[in-house]
């Protein structure tokens, strides 16, 4: 697909603020809170993350679509943001893995993207307001687009999860392994929590989010891994229900939603952060042993450090701005982070935490 210049697209925020660019992709409205995330490559990966379900993603690296799309880099199983926007994007990408451009690939899914913003511009209003909701249009009245985003449905009141959680139970397909049966609860899973670890030998059964825990365990599995996922923890009582049945019964790694359901069913409060993480190369120190990693995340919610339960002690701490990245408990079975161990994108410094979590698995 070629880029087009004519067909002209505003992206406009909730605070009136109005941002002018070329639409691509996609045909329609698309809605959401705009969020934006500084990773310089894994956009494909990025779009595919079930995280960023109702959310508006602007990356802030200005050339994006350069290396193309392919089949291997995808999340889920479809693309998640409600719409892209970026400086410029890429019509002739160069890479051997490459199958269609960027444009092609929003455009088959129905997803509306801009490009020519001055995103730098863009993220500084974000860091500096906070994340918003917005809209992006082809509409030439942009009042009447800014009164429309008015009457449209906030971000945090919506269950975004219901959404992308599987519909039901399968299991992770790949070489036959005799390993520890893990069961992954799809609260917004990436594919590369399964592929991490089958490869390490594990039998993988992922379930929805909304399967009771009686209903898991009938499963039989050795440990349970709570995915990642969009949106307010707050609005999930029914996971947050079953994880308390869960605690102390079998061994459980949370990950990103999946550590803030481990903390809200302990008894732990969460807050909604001004612009959230959302990057490959955010600095945490493990204050176990005082080692720094370098972490992907995606996240608009976190742990509150104050006023944690009994039993449950932080292990993690976010270098920019210290709010809480791991717990851990001091006599159940569980390890959780709010950063994403399986990247993609973003460093393997942390693919260490499933042997982690397995070594508790075994013992």
């Amino acid at each position: 697909m070629e880029i087009d210049t004519a067909q002209k697209a505003i992206l406009v925020l909730e605070d009136g603020s109005l941002y002018r660019g070329y639409a691509f992709g996609g045909q329609g409205i698309a809605y959401g809170e705009v969020v934006f995330n500084t990773s310089m490559t894994g956009y494909q990966e990025m779009l595919t993350d079930p995280s960023y379900a109702g959310q508006i993603l602007v990356l802030t690296y200005p050339l994006i679509g350069n290396y193309g799309i392919n089949a291997a880099d995808v999340e889920s199983r479809r693309i998640q943001v409600s719409g892209l926007v970026v400086r410029e994007v890429c019509s002739q990408p160069s890479h051997w893995q490459s199958q269609k451009t960027l444009a092609d690939y929003l455009a088959a899914q129905g997803v509306p993207g801009i490009w020519g913003v001055d995103t730098r511009a863009l993220t500084r209003r974000l860091r500096t307001a906070g994340v918003m909701m917005g809209m992006i249009t082809t509409e030439s009245e942009e009042d009447l687009a800014w009164k429309r985003l008015q009457t449209l449905p906030r971000y945090d009141a919506t269950d975004f999860v219901a959404g992308v959680t599987t519909e039901g139970p399968y299991k992770w397909e790949g070489p036959e392994t005799t390993g520890h049966h893990i069961l992954v609860v799809d609260s917004g899973v990436k594919y590369n929590i399964m592929r991490i670890f089958h490869g390490l030998g594990c039998r993988v059964t992922v379930v929805p989010s909304t399967m009771v825990a009686d209903d898991m365990l009938k499963l039989e599995p050795e440990g349970i891994v709570l995915s990642p996922g969009p949106g307010d923890p707050a609005l999930l009582g029914y996971l947050s229900d079953t994880v308390k049945e869960l605690l102390g019964r079998v061994p459980i790694m949370g990950i990103c939603l999946g550590h803030q359901m481990v903390a809200r069913a302990l008894g732990a409060s969460t807050f909604k952060l001004k612009f959230g993480h959302r990057g490959a190369n955010h600095p945490v120190r493990d204050l176990v042993t005082g080692r720094v990693y370098i972490t992907a995340q995606n996240h608009g919610y976190a742990v509150a450090a104050e006023g944690l339960p009994s039993g449950l002690e932080v292990s993690h701490l976010h270098l920019n701005d210290g709010t809480v990245e791991g717990l851990r408990h001091r006599e159940l079975p569980i390890l959780t982070i709010q950063y994403h161990s399986e990247a993609s994108p973003g460093p393997q410094d942390n693919v260490y935490l499933f042997d982690r979590f397995l070594e508790m698995v075994r013992q």
